[in-house]
């Protein structure tokens, strides 16, 4: 679309200017909260709780629609770890019980994008123990704050499997919204997956 200058001459219509300082990306910090905490992931202090809680056969549907996993074997779950330890982006944490001091789930801030100031959570793994409870809303709570308020993010993503009915639910119940499908945008597992996509931006928070 082409607007008139003041000059007569069409002029194109933009956006509007904004603060172009990049964001930050995610440090080694704790996220304190009532009933949880997240915390860097560290296979030492986390792995052992989390295969507990996340693996073995009767565990599987927890890995349906993720890139990893499921984990029957220690070895193959510690390497992951161990990988996930290191990784930058995504950027993992463990979600921490403030009661018992165990892990019970992870999730990661991750597509980090700081000279536009974009970012996205995912991989997010909740055990039986942490699935519908207050610690659960919780973390997704302290991640979001973080993420507006201590790194200076405009907008913040999440996407799920356009199957995965649960993430859906929980994207809309947090506040973020619906943007649409992207077909055929993946191959996991040797399957097709189309992807919705959610959002929240900085005008929205904390008001959501």
């Amino acid at each position: 679309m082409i607007a008139e200058g003041g000059s007569g001459s069409p002029r194109p219509l933009l956006g509007p200017e904004i603060d172009a300082r990049p964001a930050s990306r995610p440090d080694r910090v704790v996220l304190e909260g009532r009933e949880v905490c997240l915390e860097p992931l560290n296979p030492l202090r986390h792995g052992d709780l989390l295969f507990e809680a996340t693996a073995g056969r009767e565990q599987d549907s927890l890995w349906t629609y993720m890139f990893d996993g499921p984990f029957e074997d220690r070895g193959a779950f510690d390497a992951s770890m161990a990988r996930m330890a290191t990784s930058e982006d995504p950027f993992y944490f463990a979600i921490v019980d403030r009661r018992s001091g165990g892990a019970t789930g992870r999730a990661a801030l991750m597509r980090i994008e700081p000279a536009h100031r974009v970012i996205e959570v995912g991989s997010i793994v909740y055990s039986p123990r942490l699935q519908r409870t207050r610690g659960a809303t919780e973390a997704m709570y302290l991640l979001a704050q973080y993420v507006f308020e201590g790194l200076r993010y405009r907008r913040y993503e999440w996407k799920c499997h356009a199957l995965n009915g649960p993430s859906r639910a929980a994207a809309l119940r947090l506040g973020f919204t619906f943007e649409g499908i992207f077909r055929q945008h993946m191959i996991v597992k040797g399957r097709n997956r189309d992807t919705a996509w959610y959002s929240m931006i900085d005008s929205e928070w904390p008001a959501r």
